[in-house]
């Protein structure tokens, strides 16, 4: 209800109203202008300069649109993890994944190294992927900050895997792109293929579940991206020991 733009025009006598209704929510739907100044030691004026600096033309349109939020956090539920997974093997596991898995575990394979770059929890399955296919004997390693220093002898014969949910993350697409300048081929995976990290790439694998969000943060299930990883270590491992 309360943007970042709202809480720093505050001042010092409206951040403590804000404070106090952030605390007291439930409480201050009911109450009265007065007894909300008498509360928070403050003036009545002070409260209506509040209101209208939350948008609104005074304190009894404030507590309808704080009524009104407060309905919608109630209501908010998340999704079982039954039918995330089930809507990717039915959504994705149909189409050409598989084949564009096969696709760019050739071009992994065949990289000398192979790099896993991401922010977030995204950085997280970074971190995963190196160490998964470290283990299956490729040289992989991760990098979470998009500053890092690389040099670019070091990504001849690489392969960069971007991770990435929305693929417009502004670090994550000027990271994936200073890779693919730098020579390294560039394969992203990405929740659709129609993003921009997905179209600076050589190649995409995109899942296609339903994004979810809760308050400020990202919370599509990360399950297909665990598959894929693993599915392409996995295939890495099978075409190296052919060539054995």
């Amino acid at each position: 209800m309360f943007t970042n733009e709202m809480i720093a025009s505050f001042n010092e006598l409206e951040t403590a109203v804000y404070q106090y209704i952030s605390k007291n929510s439930h409480k201050v739907i009911y109450m009265r202008i007065r007894e909300l100044a008498a509360e928070t030691h403050v003036s009545t004026a002070t409260i209506l300069r509040f209101c209208r600096k939350a948008g609104c033309d005074g304190f009894s349109e404030f507590k309808v649109r704080l009524k009104l939020h407060l309905q919608e956090d109630g209501q908010k539920h998340l999704k079982s993890m039954n039918h995330s997974v089930t809507e990717f093997f039915e959504r994705t596991l149909n189409g050409p994944i598989e084949e564009h898995i096969s696709e760019a575990a050739r071009i992994m394979e065949a990289a000398d190294s192979i790099i896993f770059i991401g922010i977030g929890s995204s950085g997280i399955l970074a971190e995963y992927g190196a160490r998964y296919f470290s283990s299956l004997g490729k040289l992989a390693l991760y990098i979470k900050d998009p500053h890092y220093p690389i040099h670019t002898d070091f990504l001849q014969n690489s392969a960069t895997v971007v991770l990435s949910v929305s693929g417009e993350n502004d670090y994550t697409v000027r990271h994936a792109h200073q890779m693919r300048e730098a020579g390294s081929v560039v394969i992203s995976i990405t929740n659709n293929k129609h993003c921009t990290v997905a179209k600076i790439s050589d190649l995409n694998l995109s899942y296609y579940v339903s994004e979810e969000r809760f308050e400020e943060s990202n919370i599509t299930t990360q399950v297909p991206v665990v598959y894929i990883l693993e599915s392409l270590a996995r295939e890495i491992y099978r075409l190296s020991r052919q060539k054995q």
